[in-house]
């Protein structure tokens, strides 16, 4: 009885905490679509209001998952290329040493990843060379074109230096406007954590997470969440022999 309770005062918590940052507002009731209904509390002013305590439960049923690979040690890559998602997903990608793409998606990053490593190598060495001076070796003509050549490189590739192979998972700011990630993600069976609004298709995500996607409080908030819950599941590792 406890537990049913202190669970039930969580997820009281939980939605209040959604409810300040304005996470409950999703879009025109003419934009719903059809898989959302069922997570939509009420229409008022012609705009759809989401049921937080359902998306309560989907955002434990992603932290919970986020831990695990926590404590595994695994790979998340963070996605957000909207203007309002940009800078909370490279904060928080970086807060954890994590891969992030907060310019254009590549296409081809998980279907081509070979050929997308190559261009993160490119980009790592020269850095290293710039670094170390070895790019004295070439003319000033020379460096003027490479440099305007890593420029463009760095844009799209820099928050993938890190990025050694697939990532074991991937967080999307808004599956609908990032399909092509959450497509190749799926098709590369890499699970796809997402916060989407009342005008995604959630079929075929494997935890999507209902909420205010354009907002950048609610964008923050569920952000963080999945940050600590990462460093949560890394605290539960064990010890490392010494």
């Amino acid at each position: 009885m406890q537990k049913v309770e202190n669970q039930k005062e969580n997820t009281d918590v939980l939605v209040e905490q959604m409810f300040q940052v304005g996470a409950h507002y999703g879009y025109s009731k003419t934009r719903r679509h059809p898989s959302l209904s069922s997570f939509i509390y009420a229409t008022k002013n012609k705009t759809d209001i989401i049921d937080l305590e359902k998306t309560s439960m989907m955002l434990n049923e992603a932290t919970e998952f986020v831990k695990t690979l926590g404590s595994k040690n695994k790979t998340i890559l963070f996605v957000g290329t909207k203007p309002e998602a940009r800078e909370i997903i490279k904060n928080t990608a970086e807060s954890l040493n994590m891969p992030y793409v907060i310019e254009r998606w590549i296409g081809g990053t998980f279907s081509n990843f070979i050929e997308i490593k190559k261009r993160i190598v490119e980009l790592e060495n020269y850095r290293k060379d710039n670094a170390t001076g070895n790019l004295e070796k070439y003319t000033k003509k020379e460096r003027v074109v490479l440099a305007k050549k890593m420029e463009r490189l760095s844009k799209y590739y820099s928050g993938l230096i890190d990025l050694k192979k697939i990532p074991d998972a991937v967080f999307i700011i808004d599956a609908k406007a990032e399909h092509i990630a959450a497509t190749e993600a799926r098709k590369s069976n890499v699970p796809v954590i997402t916060l989407v609004n009342s005008d995604t298709n959630i079929k075929g995500l494997d935890f999507p997470i209902i909420g205010n996607d354009a907002a950048i409080p609610s964008i923050k908030f569920f952000a963080e969440s999945i940050a600590k819950a990462y460093k949560a599941g890394q605290m539960s590792m064990p010890a490392k022999e010494v």
